[in-house]
C-alpha cells in the first residue's frame, strides 16, 4: 500500500487501534477501511486481536459484528471478553451489531424465548425494526441526521450510509444520530467513550470515510473531559 502523503494538514494517528477479533464476517472489511485512512507506519500500530491485554492497552477498540446477537455474545463469552469490553476507558467503536452488543439486551432471540443479553453499557434494549411494510431487512442505502457528537466532525445532515439489520435500537437520551425506515431509530449511540453505528461506515464512501478518520484520530483523553457527551434533543 502507499503512505498517505497529500494531505499536509492531515492529523497523525497515534497509539494502537484494535479491532476485536470477534469471528465475524466483516472483519476483513473494516481492516481494509481502517487500512486505507493511515500511513504504513501507522499500519503497523493496528491489529485484529482477541489478546485482552492488547485490547486493555490500545488507544482505540473497535467491536464489529454481523450474524446474529445470541452467536456474537456466545464468541465474546468464549473468549473471556464479556467483562473486559464495559470496563474499557479509551474509545471503543461498535459496528451493527457491534452497536448492537453494547446496550442491555436484544429480542434477537434465536431458538431461545428469552432474550439475549448483551453488553449492558448503554441504557436500551434491541427490538425488531418495524419497517411498515417497507421491505425488511432494512438494506441498502440511507440518510442519518447526526448530532454534534465528534465521531460526526464534518459529516452532514442528510448524509447517507449503508445499512444492513432488521433490529434496532429506538431513539433514547442515547441517540447520537437518527434515521428511517417505516419507523425512526437510531442510526447511532453513544454513552461516555462507548459509540455504536448501526450502519456499516466501512461501506458508508466518503461519510464512512470521515466517520472511521474521525474515530482515529481519538485518545484515551478524548472524552476524559466530560462523563458523557451531550444529547442532542433533536433527536429524541
Amino acid at each position: 500500500m502507499n503512505q498517505i502523503t497529500t494531505d499536509p494538514a492531515r492529523t497523525a494517528i497515534v497509539g494502537n487501534t484494535v479491532i476485536i477479533d470477534t469471528g465475524c464476517a466483516n472483519l476483513s472489511s473494516v481492516r481494509y477501511a481502517v487500512e486505507r485512512l493511515m500511513t504504513d507506519l501507522e499500519r503497523e500500530c493496528l491489529f485484529v486481536s482477541d489478546d485482552i491485554e492488547l485490547i486493555k492497552s490500545a488507544e482505540r477498540v473497535i467491536l464489529p459484528g454481523v450474524g446474529t446477537a445470541k452467536a456474537a455474545m456466545t464468541a465474546l463469552q468464549s473468549k473471556g471478553l464479556i467483562e473486559i469490553i464495559p470496563s474499557l476507558k479509551q474509545p471503543v467503536l461498535g459496528v451493527c451489531l457491534g452497536m448492537q452488543m453494547l446496550t442491555r439486551s436484544s429480542k434477537e432471540r434465536g431458538n431461545s424465548t428469552q432474550d439475549c443479553q448483551c453488553l449492558g453499557i448503554i441504557d436500551t434494549e434491541i427490538e425488531l425494526l418495524d419497517s411498515k411494510g417497507l421491505p425488511q431487512p432494512h438494506m441498502g442505502w440511507n440518510q442519518i441526521t447526526p448530532s454534534a457528537h465528534p465521531i460526526f466532525n464534518g459529516v452532514s445532515q442528510g448524509s447517507y450510509v449503508y445499512f444492513v439489520h432488521s433490529y434496532r435500537a429506538p431513539i433514547s437520551e442515547f441517540t447520537i444520530a437518527a434515521a428511517e425506515h417505516g419507523e425512526g431509530f437510531s442510526a447511532a449511540i453513544a454513552k461516555d467513550n462507548f459509540i455504536g453505528l448501526q450502519f456499516h461506515p466501512e461501506k458508508s464512501s466518503q461519510a464512512g470515510a470521515t466517520m472511521l478518520k474521525n474515530f482515529l484520530n481519538m485518545t484515551k483523553d478524548t472524552f476524559a473531559a466530560t462523563a458523557a457527551m451531550p444529547v442532542n434533543k433533536d433527536l429524541l
